[in-house]
Protein backbone atom coordinates (compact mmCIF):
# COMPACT_ATOMS: atom_id res chain seq x y z
CA UNK A 1 0.00 0.00 0.00
CA UNK A 2 1.58 3.14 -1.20
CA UNK A 3 2.41 5.60 1.71
CA UNK A 4 2.46 9.93 0.77
CA UNK A 5 4.98 11.74 2.51
CA UNK A 6 4.97 15.27 1.63
CA UNK A 7 4.97 15.85 -2.28
CA UNK A 8 6.29 11.93 -2.57
CA UNK A 9 4.82 8.54 -2.28
CA UNK A 10 6.37 5.54 -1.11
CA UNK A 11 5.25 2.34 -3.42
CA UNK A 12 7.47 -0.62 -3.57
CA UNK A 13 6.50 -3.19 -5.79
CA UNK A 14 6.33 -6.43 -4.06
CA UNK A 15 8.87 -8.55 -6.11
CA UNK A 16 11.01 -5.52 -5.12
CA UNK A 17 9.87 -5.92 -1.16
CA UNK A 18 11.03 -9.57 -0.70
CA UNK A 19 14.05 -9.32 -2.85
CA UNK A 20 15.74 -6.46 -0.60
CA UNK A 21 13.97 -8.54 2.62
CA UNK A 22 15.96 -11.98 1.18
CA UNK A 23 19.32 -9.85 0.56
CA UNK A 24 19.35 -7.90 3.16
CA UNK A 25 18.24 -10.32 5.68
CA UNK A 26 21.36 -12.50 4.06
CA UNK A 27 23.88 -9.93 4.40
CA UNK A 28 23.41 -9.15 8.01
CA UNK A 29 23.38 -12.78 8.70
CA UNK A 30 26.87 -13.03 7.24
CA UNK A 31 27.84 -10.18 9.64
CA UNK A 32 26.12 -11.83 12.91
CA UNK A 33 28.46 -14.99 11.57
CA UNK A 34 31.59 -12.77 11.28
CA UNK A 35 31.19 -11.83 14.73
CA UNK A 36 31.05 -15.52 16.06
CA UNK A 37 33.92 -16.13 14.62
CA UNK A 38 36.02 -13.26 15.79
CA UNK A 39 34.52 -14.57 19.22
CA UNK A 40 36.15 -17.73 18.23
CA UNK A 41 39.29 -16.47 17.55
CA UNK A 42 39.56 -14.37 20.31
CA UNK A 43 39.28 -17.28 22.70
CA UNK A 44 41.85 -19.02 20.76
CA UNK A 45 44.39 -16.57 20.94
CA UNK A 46 43.51 -15.72 24.63
CA UNK A 47 44.13 -19.43 25.08
CA UNK A 48 47.61 -19.39 23.02
CA UNK A 49 48.70 -16.21 25.19
CA UNK A 50 47.63 -17.92 28.26
CA UNK A 51 49.45 -21.11 27.83
CA UNK A 52 52.86 -19.42 28.32
CA UNK A 53 52.36 -20.15 32.07
CA UNK A 54 54.26 -22.85 33.82
CA UNK A 55 54.68 -26.54 32.21
CA UNK A 56 51.97 -29.18 32.99
CA UNK A 57 54.01 -32.96 33.28
CA UNK A 58 52.22 -35.50 30.84
CA UNK A 59 52.42 -38.80 31.46
CA UNK A 60 49.99 -41.86 30.35
CA UNK A 61 47.38 -41.40 33.04
CA UNK A 62 47.54 -37.12 32.20
CA UNK A 63 43.69 -35.99 31.29
CA UNK A 64 43.46 -33.93 27.85
CA UNK A 65 44.67 -30.74 28.61
CA UNK A 66 43.18 -27.43 27.07
CA UNK A 67 45.09 -26.68 24.05
CA UNK A 68 47.98 -24.69 23.72
CA UNK A 69 48.92 -25.65 27.46
CA UNK A 70 52.34 -25.17 28.29
CA UNK A 71 53.77 -28.85 28.98
CA UNK A 72 56.82 -31.23 29.94
CA UNK A 73 57.73 -34.78 29.06
CA UNK A 74 60.39 -37.07 29.79
CA UNK A 75 61.63 -39.85 27.86
CA UNK A 76 62.48 -40.54 24.12
CA UNK A 77 62.82 -39.77 20.57
CA UNK A 78 62.25 -42.83 18.16
CA UNK A 79 63.54 -41.05 15.11
CA UNK A 80 63.14 -44.46 13.29
CA UNK A 81 59.27 -44.27 12.62
CA UNK A 82 58.47 -40.32 12.11
CA UNK A 83 55.93 -38.95 9.88
CA UNK A 84 56.24 -35.95 7.57
CA UNK A 85 52.87 -33.66 7.39
CA UNK A 86 53.23 -32.24 3.25
CA UNK A 87 51.41 -29.28 2.27
CA UNK A 88 52.48 -27.33 4.83
CA UNK A 89 53.81 -23.47 4.40
CA UNK A 90 56.29 -21.09 6.21
CA UNK A 91 56.85 -17.64 5.02
CA UNK A 92 55.31 -18.43 1.56
CA UNK A 93 57.68 -21.68 0.70
CA UNK A 94 56.67 -25.33 1.06
CA UNK A 95 57.33 -27.82 3.14
CA UNK A 96 56.89 -30.29 5.99
CA UNK A 97 55.97 -30.65 9.87
CA UNK A 98 58.05 -33.14 11.64
CA UNK A 99 55.92 -35.51 13.52
CA UNK A 100 58.24 -37.67 15.73
CA UNK A 101 57.13 -40.70 18.19
CA UNK A 102 57.95 -39.73 21.96
CA UNK A 103 58.15 -42.44 24.38
CA UNK A 104 57.41 -41.51 27.92
CA UNK A 105 60.04 -42.48 30.58
CA UNK A 106 56.72 -43.99 32.59
CA UNK A 107 55.45 -45.71 29.67
CA UNK A 108 53.11 -44.73 26.67
CA UNK A 109 53.75 -42.27 23.55
CA UNK A 110 53.08 -38.94 22.93
CA UNK A 111 53.82 -37.52 18.90
CA UNK A 112 55.79 -34.61 19.29
CA UNK A 113 56.15 -31.82 15.89
CA UNK A 114 59.59 -30.94 15.78
CA UNK A 115 59.09 -27.99 13.42
CA UNK A 116 58.49 -27.36 9.87
CA UNK A 117 61.47 -28.21 7.46
CA UNK A 118 61.52 -27.16 3.48
CA UNK A 119 60.66 -29.52 0.80
CA UNK A 120 63.78 -29.08 -0.87
CA UNK A 121 64.86 -30.30 -4.40
CA UNK A 122 62.10 -32.62 -4.84
CA UNK A 123 59.39 -34.48 -3.12
CA UNK A 124 61.65 -37.73 -3.98
CA UNK A 125 64.15 -36.04 -1.73
CA UNK A 126 63.14 -36.77 2.13
CA UNK A 127 64.91 -34.17 4.45
CA UNK A 128 67.60 -35.12 6.59
CA UNK A 129 65.51 -35.41 10.05
CA UNK A 130 67.59 -37.95 12.33
CA UNK A 131 67.19 -36.95 16.11
CA UNK A 132 69.30 -38.68 19.05
CA UNK A 133 67.22 -41.40 21.23
CA UNK A 134 69.13 -39.93 24.71
CA UNK A 135 66.38 -39.44 27.39
CA UNK A 136 65.66 -36.11 28.19
CA UNK A 137 62.69 -33.62 28.96
CA UNK A 138 60.96 -31.86 26.39
CA UNK A 139 58.74 -28.46 26.48
CA UNK A 140 56.18 -27.64 24.37
CA UNK A 141 52.70 -26.93 23.70
CA UNK A 142 49.32 -29.57 23.67
CA UNK A 143 47.90 -28.98 20.70
CA UNK A 144 45.74 -30.82 17.53
CA UNK A 145 47.03 -32.31 14.56
CA UNK A 146 46.99 -29.75 11.70
CA UNK A 147 43.53 -30.44 9.45
CA UNK A 148 42.62 -29.10 5.96
CA UNK A 149 40.33 -26.71 5.39
CA UNK A 150 38.56 -28.66 2.42
CA UNK A 151 39.13 -32.29 2.67
CA UNK A 152 39.57 -33.76 -1.05
CA UNK A 153 38.53 -37.38 -1.80
CA UNK A 154 39.75 -40.33 0.47
CA UNK A 155 43.15 -40.16 2.01
CA UNK A 156 45.55 -42.78 1.04
CA UNK A 157 46.02 -45.20 3.27
CA UNK A 158 49.58 -44.42 5.56
CA UNK A 159 51.82 -47.04 4.53
CA UNK A 160 56.00 -47.57 5.65
CA UNK A 161 58.79 -47.12 5.04
CA UNK A 162 59.79 -44.08 6.85
CA UNK A 163 59.65 -41.25 7.36
CA UNK A 164 56.04 -41.46 5.64
CA UNK A 165 54.55 -38.24 3.95
CA UNK A 166 50.87 -38.00 4.65
CA UNK A 167 48.54 -34.75 4.06
CA UNK A 168 46.82 -34.20 7.17
CA UNK A 169 46.07 -37.02 8.93
CA UNK A 170 44.12 -37.99 11.90
CA UNK A 171 45.72 -39.29 14.88
CA UNK A 172 44.09 -42.76 14.77
CA UNK A 173 45.73 -43.14 11.51
CA UNK A 174 49.42 -41.98 13.28
CA UNK A 175 48.62 -44.59 16.00
CA UNK A 176 47.95 -47.80 13.69
CA UNK A 177 50.72 -46.37 11.69
CA UNK A 178 53.00 -46.67 14.30
CA UNK A 179 51.51 -49.79 16.12
CA UNK A 180 51.72 -48.53 19.54
CA UNK A 181 49.39 -48.39 22.71
CA UNK A 182 49.24 -46.81 25.67
CA UNK A 183 49.34 -42.91 24.03
CA UNK A 184 48.66 -40.14 26.40
CA UNK A 185 45.19 -38.24 26.30
CA UNK A 186 47.30 -35.18 26.96
CA UNK A 187 47.51 -33.84 23.63
CA UNK A 188 47.23 -35.08 20.12
CA UNK A 189 50.65 -33.73 19.27
CA UNK A 190 53.35 -31.37 21.15
CA UNK A 191 54.75 -28.08 19.47
CA UNK A 192 58.17 -28.02 20.61
CA UNK A 193 58.79 -24.84 21.86
CA UNK A 194 61.20 -23.19 19.60
CA UNK A 195 63.84 -22.88 22.49
CA UNK A 196 64.32 -26.62 22.50
CA UNK A 197 66.87 -28.38 20.73
CA UNK A 198 66.40 -31.31 18.01
CA UNK A 199 63.84 -28.92 16.16
CA UNK A 200 63.11 -27.16 12.89
CA UNK A 201 61.33 -23.41 12.08
CA UNK A 202 58.79 -23.05 14.96
CA UNK A 203 57.16 -20.11 14.26
CA UNK A 204 53.93 -21.36 16.44
CA UNK A 205 50.89 -19.15 16.56
CA UNK A 206 46.69 -19.06 16.64
CA UNK A 207 46.25 -20.54 13.40
CA UNK A 208 44.00 -18.42 11.26
CA UNK A 209 43.02 -14.86 10.75
CA UNK A 210 43.23 -12.61 13.58
CA UNK A 211 39.89 -11.36 15.85
CA UNK A 212 39.94 -7.76 14.43
CA UNK A 213 40.03 -9.26 10.48
CA UNK A 214 37.04 -10.91 11.22
CA UNK A 215 35.35 -7.88 12.77
CA UNK A 216 36.69 -6.04 9.72
CA UNK A 217 34.72 -8.44 7.14
CA UNK A 218 31.41 -8.40 10.02
CA UNK A 219 31.37 -4.68 9.26
CA UNK A 220 31.82 -4.80 5.27
CA UNK A 221 28.79 -7.15 5.32
CA UNK A 222 26.93 -4.38 7.71
CA UNK A 223 27.59 -2.18 5.37
CA UNK A 224 26.20 -3.14 2.28
CA UNK A 225 22.74 -4.50 3.98
CA UNK A 226 22.40 -0.29 5.45
CA UNK A 227 23.68 0.78 2.11
CA UNK A 228 21.17 -1.99 0.28
CA UNK A 229 17.94 -0.84 2.53
CA UNK A 230 19.42 2.93 1.44
CA UNK A 231 19.28 1.75 -2.24
CA UNK A 232 15.84 0.29 -1.58
CA UNK A 233 14.29 3.22 -0.03
CA UNK A 234 15.18 6.32 -1.96
CA UNK A 235 14.39 4.15 -5.70
CA UNK A 236 10.83 3.15 -4.32
CA UNK A 237 10.28 6.82 -3.32
CA UNK A 238 8.88 9.64 -6.17
CA UNK A 239 6.74 12.64 -6.27
CA UNK A 240 3.68 11.75 -5.91
CA UNK A 241 1.94 12.90 -9.84
CA UNK A 242 4.96 10.42 -11.40
CA UNK A 243 4.02 7.22 -12.90
CA UNK A 244 5.30 4.28 -11.38
CA UNK A 245 7.52 2.59 -13.69
CA UNK A 246 6.96 -0.71 -15.13
CA UNK A 247 9.74 -3.43 -15.37
CA UNK A 248 12.20 -1.57 -12.64
CA UNK A 249 13.16 -3.47 -9.75
CA UNK A 250 16.22 -3.68 -7.08
CA UNK A 251 18.90 -5.85 -9.07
Amino acid sequence: MPVKIGNRTFAPRVFTTLLAIVLIALLVSLGRWQLHRAQEKRALFDSFAAGSGAAEPIDLRTAKLPRYQHVEASGHYDESRQVLIDNMVDAGRAGYYVITPFALQAGGWVLVNRGWVSLGRSRAQRPAIAVAADTRIIRGRADNLPVAGIQMGVAAPLIPPFPVVANFPKHRELVQLLNESGWTPAAEVVLLDPQEPDGYVRNWSAPGFPPMRHIGYAVQWFGLALALLVLYIVTNFRRADQPSPRGKSLT
